[in-house]
């Protein structure tokens, strides 16, 4: 009975220390969490007080008629809503050359991302001693912006949609790398065992052990990669790539009794992107189903 006595007595402090030092944790993250977001809000507050500064202060002033742009451009689409059926046909042509860009640039950088990620998956890369290399090589691909790379390419190669299809290709391909090379890691090593001992070579190991594991996995994510394809595409022709982007862009040059075209492309473009939403999340579904 006295050694029963004892061990409850001593279980007792044990559990109130424990309290104590999970109570003492919670409010040490807490303020901790409460400087990270008094820092955070001064940090935007500056930044945009310094950006309305070097905007001469002209932020208050336009944030009043941010509405007056699109009411004018709905004003003449009403208008002349009659043109904006055949405005739509017209503007098609471009339409299907902004899909083309983004299903180029998909499958290439789609390509290059699986040699990529097979290349910097730890148990499978052909180098080990070179995964830390090309991890950070995926790392730059994803870090550069599109539109930055298109702006070099198009002062190399002039304009056109090859630039646009480059500079998203190479994005794509540290994007998926990322993406590709995280599932590989959960591919289990035994199909790779079984080859190796049959005398596969590298290449084989991965066609016949890895693919089959992981490519629904893969074609999902392709498929999501390439409806933000379609949108960089668009916003790529603004810089001269070609598309769709191209002409809404010199529909806005033209300004006030242009507004129509803008109308149509827009119709066109928020079109082609629900589609292919539902396109691609209908598959999407059904290969994570398979998994």
């Amino acid at each position: 009975m006295v050694d029963t006595s004892l061990a409850r007595n001593s279980a007792a402090p044990d559990t109130a220390a424990i309290q104590d030092a999970y109570l003492a944790m919670t409010r040490t993250k807490r303020m901790y969490g409460g400087i990270m977001l008094v820092i955070f809000i001064a940090l935007m507050t500056s930044g945009f007080m310094l950006a309305d500064s070097r905007n001469a202060g002209g932020f208050w002033d336009g944030i009043l008629n941010i509405f007056a742009f699109p009411g004018e451009v709905l004003a003449e689409a009403r208008e002349k809503v009659t043109l904006i059926p055949a405005l739509m046909v017209k503007f098609f042509p471009s339409l299907i050359e902004t899909v083309n860009i983004a299903a180029a640039s998909t499958l290439i950088g789609g390509l290059m991302a699986v040699v990529l990620s097979l290349l910097s998956t730890r148990g499978l890369a052909r180098f080990p001693a070179l995964v830390g290399p090309f991890r950070r090589l995926m790392d730059i691909l994803r870090a550069v912006p599109e539109i930055v790379i298109a702006l070099v390419l198009i002062f190399i190669l002039g304009g056109g949609p090859v630039p646009a299809m480059i500079a998203i290709a190479l994005h794509t391909a540290g994007a998926l790398g990322k993406l590709f090379s995280e599932v590989n890691e959960n591919a289990s090593l035994k199909p790779l065992e079984g080859l190796e001992s049959v005398g596969a070579n590298w290449t084989q190991r991965m066609i016949l052990g890895v693919v089959p594991q992981v490519a629904p996995n893969w074609l999902s994510y392709a498929l999501l990669r390439f409806e933000i394809n379609i949108r960089a595409s668009a916003i790529l022709g603004f810089v001269g790539s070609g598309g769709i982007g191209y002409d809404l862009k010199n529909a806005f040059s033209w300004g006030q009794g242009r507004y129509d075209e803008v109308a149509a492309i827009f119709i066109l473009v928020f079109l082609t992107i629900v589609f292919f939403d539902q396109l691609s999340s209908h598959y999407r579904n059904k290969l994570v189903g398979k998994v």
